[in-house]
């Protein structure tokens, strides 16, 4: 049965704002690493081996960040299915929000010698773990404080925080190249847009706080009480892989497409432009934070449309649209004018925003109260590890090895086919309640 009832919009809106704002903060601190990966940090970590060697290291430690992510999804999971989700939300701003600020204090490769890639690599696995909490209590406590009516608009602004942070980090970053020689950017201007989180996460902290507990969980936790038996299983990741396996598997096919996709064209088109295109990276920061833009727009838009048409109409048209994009993206990449360079980026994450928008709501809406957190956060994660972690490494490594981006358009176009099968194959959730304790596993279509 579906919920009728609607939230009044002041508290809605409050949580909003709140789950925006963590969210932004914990991707700012994430996309920074991504973006400094692809401009400095193989000069400054990885100085002894030649610049795309270098850069395809870079990358290899920002991979590493998103093996943890599962782990951090298991974990924080776990203990958000069994006390809530707003500890879990604070915890994961403090962890995120202190690996950055420490990556802006860290001697590099000059100083100290091989300590510095270490000690990079393990902030980065911090950072990996934190975002992996953050995403699912972050939808979720929107989505259980909303209503079935709008859950694809409220939910998808959490979502929103994606773009947002990924503009400030970007912004932060042109400014500086635009004001510093390149000299002074290498030696000591990278270290602002780190050292600036630690101002960001005390802001984010002080407003996440003041957030309510969810609805949903709450009345569950009662539920529980009164029938005198635990809130959740004792290990919640047994029950969820062991009745909901095939909505893992649907969550993670889906993310395919939207995460590759992502990563290639708001990173790797840093490595393309100023490599062998020999563009300055200007071009290439100034179409991603224009572009990202658009794209916080368009996320709560196609999440509203979720809300009328259904979750799986739009997603199925962003990742065809992206499917089909990525190739007249290259192609426009290749003109070396900033403005089709702008059109490229700015078409292809509207695109992607299709299948962003709708996302938070429908993962959700997969998994009942006992496993939500868990289910969510393990579905989002897993797939990252095997999409976002690796998306900018082999499109660095084809275009290494093939000299032309037609390989790397040709394995984003793979990536979004896969979740064309795994939304195809999904039942429609738009509607459905929130509130069951537990839900059965989703019949999946004849």
């Amino acid at each position: 049965m579906a919920e009728t009832s609607a939230p009044p919009r002041k508290p809605i809106v409050k949580v909003v704002a709140a789950s925006l704002i963590g969210t932004t903060i914990e991707w700012y601190d994430f996309f920074l690493y991504g973006s400094a990966a692809a401009l400095v940090f193989n000069k400054l970590f990885f100085p002894s081996v030649d610049p795309l060697t270098g850069t395809l290291l870079a990358f290899t430690t920002y991979a590493i960040g998103f093996l943890a992510r599962p782990l951090g999804g298991v974990v924080f999971g776990h203990f958000g299915d069994k006390i809530g989700r707003k500890k879990l939300l604070v915890l994961a701003l403090v962890l995120m929000g202190g690996a950055t600020f420490a990556m802006g204090l860290l001697p590099t490769y000059a100083t100290i010698g091989i300590g510095a890639p270490i000690l990079l690599t393990l902030l980065r696995l911090v950072q990996g773990f934190a975002l992996g909490g953050e995403w699912g209590g972050a939808v979720l406590i929107v989505s259980e404080h909303g209503d079935a009516k709008r859950r694809g608009f409220w939910a998808s602004w959490p979502q929103a925080g994606v773009p947002v942070g990924n503009l400030l980090a970007t912004a932060v970053l042109a400014v500086l190249a635009a004001v510093q020689t390149d000299e002074a950017f290498l030696s000591w201007g990278w270290r602002v847009p780190f050292l600036l989180s630690g101002l960001l996460v005390g802001v984010g902290l002080w407003i996440r706080l003041t957030v309510s507990e969810s609805p949903v969980f709450l009345e569950a936790q009662r539920k529980a009480e009164a029938r005198k038996s635990p809130v959740v299983e004792k290990a919640p990741i047994v029950t969820l892989l062991r009745l909901h396996w095939r909505e893992v598997l649907i969550a993670m096919g889906a993310r395919m497409g939207e995460n590759v996709s992502y990563y290639v064209i708001t990173a790797f088109i840093l490595v393309y432009i100023t490599g062998p295109l020999g563009l300055s990276k200007s071009y290439g920061l100034n179409a991603v934070l224009i572009a990202s833009a658009v794209h916080f727009v368009s996320i709560p838009l196609w999440g509203a449309l979720s809300d009328r048409v259904g979750r799986r109409a739009v997603y199925l048209f962003g990742a065809v649209g992206v499917g089909v994009w990525i190739f007249v993206f290259f192609a426009l990449l290749d003109t070396k004018s900033f403005g089709a360079i702008l059109l490229a980026t700015t078409i292809g994450l509207v695109l992607h925003g299709a299948m962003y928008g709708p996302q938070a709501a429908f993962f959700s809406e997969l998994f009942g109260t006992r496993v939500r957190y868990s289910g969510a956060s393990v579905g989002y994660q897993l797939a990252s590890i095997v999409a976002g972690a690796l998306a900018p490494l082999i499109a660095t490594a084809l275009l290494k090895e093939f000299g032309s981006t037609v390989p790397v358009a040709l394995y984003v176009g793979f990536a979004c086919l896969l979740s064309v099968i795994a939304v195809v194959v999904a039942k429609e959730t738009r509607g459905v309640s929130l509130e069951k304790d537990d839900a059965e596993p989703a019949e999946l279509p004849a």
